[in-house]
């Protein structure tokens, strides 16, 4: 094991859920017990949980591992063991390298001093010298963006503020082992990518990385390997895709087909009864064969007209990231109506077009670009199987979702 960067064995965190006296003087606390003796003399099983239990694993130097999970899974109490911030109450985990982290906004800096005093700070925790830390300074500014601010005391910067300069640190003064928990949980669109752009530049420096988000898609840009904790135990530790397939799996049902009241949505024109995926002869299914193709069925109620109503589809992949979407009025033409009372379609996929993966199916009615009447967000989800068909290598996390049978020609 002298080649890991992290090794954790058996480790558990019990808390207790036991409220405690709201005073801490004798005569109160006196008065309680007599008031209430078998409060005081009963211990109550349920007054303590694990939030961490029997949890390990190996991490090389240079790995890039998520850590996903459901929220009260785990993960930021595991992070915060690693971090030497909590005490496991069993277990032990042994890191061996200079250890950075990136929590929770409010953790790790001195609130009273300022951006420019926090870093040094943060630099001097590390083992670093001043002059280590001062031929970094001028990059962790630029990369903050926050210059005119550097000199004011951390208390007063706002979330976005605080995590833009925490992350700058954490990633410029090259820790062996970075611990980051939602470092793009905050802040704009802009810096998010500019720190995704970072760690991977890091991750390339053989540093070792444990990413703990919901951003499936930033885990699985990131990250090889995955953990997936839940209830405080590790259920899943393997390939990324398998991973957040699994974890993506668990919000799913098995139902093949999804049915609405006729008096839902009362407001809208029209309301959609019905959505199932179906089979060439149009029974449901849950399953698809990737090399026979499916079919999208719709059924909508249209309780009054009104001009230009249309009903579409959207297919996401397992990341709810959309791969295509489709429209009646784009299939059959503006002029082709919807009619008053129930209107049913099944729509063809073909085979050989969505790879393998878990896809989720969206039905919207609308007006092109004016008005949604209703959306119904990932009302059903699929498989397409690879079903022995030998394309395994489409897999939808390395070659994307869509198979596209492009004529070649030999020159």
């Amino acid at each position: 094991m002298t080649d890991l960067a992290i090794v954790a064995r058996g480790l558990g965190k019990k808390y207790s859920l036991r409220q405690r006296e709201t005073s801490t003087l004798l005569r109160d606390q006196m008065v309680s017990f007599f008031r209430s003796p078998l409060r005081h003399l009963r211990r109550n099983p349920q007054e303590t949980f694990w939030a961490l239990k029997n949890v390990s694993f190996d991490c090389r130097p240079g790995e890039v591992i998520g850590l996903i999970g459901r929220n009260g899974a785990g993960k930021s109490t595991l992070l915060k063991i690693l971090s030497r911030i909590t005490r496991p109450t069993e277990g032990w985990a042994d890191l061996r390298g200079r250890l950075g982290s990136l929590l929770e906004v409010g953790t790790g800096f001195h609130s009273e001093l300022s951006g420019r005093e926090n870093t040094y700070l943060s630099g001097a925790i590390l083992g670093m010298s001043k002059q280590e830390i001062d031929s970094k300074f001028d990059a962790i500014v630029e990369f903050s963006e926050l210059s005119q601010f550097i000199d004011m005391p951390v208390k007063h910067y706002s979330s976005g503020m605080y995590v833009r300069l925490a992350f700058a640190v954490a990633a410029h003064l090259e820790p062996e082992i970075l611990l980051v928990d939602e470092v793009l949980a905050v802040g704009d669109s802009a810096f998010q990518e500019k720190c995704l752009g970072k760690m991977n530049e890091i991750s390339g420096t053989g540093r070792t990385i444990i990413m703990v988000s919901h951003n499936m898609g930033a885990i699985t840009q990131l990250c090889k390997r995955c953990l997936l904790i839940d209830k405080g135990r590790i259920v899943e530790d393997g390939a990324t895709h398998a991973t957040v397939s699994k974890y993506l799996a668990s919000f799913t049902s098995d139902s093949t087909s999804v049915e609405y009241p006729a008096d839902s949505n009362p407001a809208s024109p029209a309301v959609t009864l019905r959505i199932w995926i179906a089979d060439q002869s149009g029974q449901p299914i849950g399953s698809v064969d990737v090399r026979k193709g499916f079919q999208v069925g719709i059924k909508v109620l249209v309780r009054k007209p009104s001009t230009g109503l249309d009903v579409g589809f959207r297919i996401d992949n397992s990341l709810k990231i959309p791969i295509f979407t489709s429209n009646m009025s784009q299939a059959m033409g503006r002029n082709d109506l919807l009619n008053l009372g129930e209107n049913t379609f099944l729509i063809p996929v073909k085979g050989n077009f969505l790879a393998p993966d878990l896809y989720s199916l969206t039905v919207g009615l609308h007006r092109p670009n004016q008005e949604i009447y209703e959306m119904r967000e990932h009302a059903l989800n699929f498989r397409v199987e690879e079903a022995g068909s030998d394309m395994w290598q489409y897999h939808g996390a390395n070659y994307g979702n869509i198979l596209v049978d492009f004529q070649w020609r030999r020159l």
